[in-house]
């Protein structure tokens, strides 16, 4: 009887793949902080063209990568040990994805619970907003920027409250997959994680009208729209990524279903994917809660 406890543990050889990774994370951190900056200047700078070559090098990688580690568990390299490994990290992954997040809310916090008071004179004889800006309110959402221009604020009820229900669902319909993975049920498996897909997609195509509807002549929400504008695009744009990340996961998952990949007793990539569209779940949940309605 093998013992666990000392089980080969599989050492891939030398890859290419980490440092090429790290070139292409550099080249869209580098890209598109040029690229934004060349927006806000109006002008014509090779930005763009950077951050449009690290995210094609960022695919490339994952695919390569990917097709590596799954060649290499289907081939029976891995074992016990080797899962364990797979579920810290990602694990891990998942945690280091929550304190991003974290760090986004905790600003959006220090905004209405500080600063915005601050500027209205709480806990001072002068209400130093007034000083420096004419006319100024300090009420949440600060819908009116320093310089007159006046936004409004995007409300909960329509495309957010649609959007909410459809990543909700979602969650559901994965769970649903991953049971019928569990009881061997490809039929199912395929139809539920199908679904999924479907209203992953649904809720990225209306996030794009959300925006869409924002940067219109009515609404006039722009990401430079004081510090409202700010705090709106960067904590639903940046989960707009995470759900396109997930979105791509669970193709990929799908594709590998098709194949005839997973067994009810293998199958943690398949987890690894629901574990993190659960998380985007109850990001969205959060983010719904204090950012539109609150």
């Amino acid at each position: 009887m093998t013992n666990k406890a000392y089980e080969s543990y599989y050492v891939p050889s030398q890859s290419h793949w980490p440092i090429m990774g790290a070139v292409a994370l550099f080249m869209i951190a580098f890209g598109a902080g040029n690229f934004v900056t060349d927006l806000a200047n109006e002008e014509s700078g090779y930005g763009g063209y950077l951050l449009l070559a690290g995210i094609a090098l960022v695919i490339y990688m994952l695919v390569g990568w990917f097709s590596d580690v799954i060649n290499e568990s289907l081939t029976g390299k891995y074992s016990h040990q080797m899962d364990n490994s797979f579920r810290q990290g990602m694990s891990w992954f998942i945690f280091s994805e929550v304190m991003f997040f974290a760090a986004f809310f905790g600003a959006l916090l220090y905004l209405r619970v500080f600063s915005v008071p601050w500027l209205g004179g709480a806990g001072n004889n002068v209400a130093t907003g007034a000083v420096l800006w004419p006319d100024f309110i300090a009420t949440w959402p600060l819908i009116k920027t320093p310089d007159g221009t006046t936004t409004t604020a995007m409300g909960w009820f329509g495309l957010p409250l649609i959007n909410t229900v459809l990543l909700l669902t979602s969650s559901v319909t994965a769970h649903f997959a991953h049971n019928a993975l569990i009881k061997n049920n490809r039929s199912a498996l395929k139809k539920w994680l199908g679904l999924t897909i479907l209203l992953g997609l649904a809720f990225i195509s209306f996030q794009i009208l959300e925006y869409a509807h924002g940067y219109s002549e009515e609404m006039r929400l722009f990401l430079d729209s004081g510090v409202y504008g700010n705090t709106f695009y960067l904590l639903t744009g940046f989960h707009g990524m995470h759900v396109t990340l997930g979105c791509i996961m669970l193709i990929i998952m799908w594709c590998r279903v098709l194949k005839g990949h997973f067994t009810p007793d293998n199958h943690f990539a398949f987890q690894a994917a629901s574990w993190y569209w659960h998380f985007v779940d109850v990001v969205w949940l959060i983010l719904f809660v204090f950012v539109y309605i609150l």
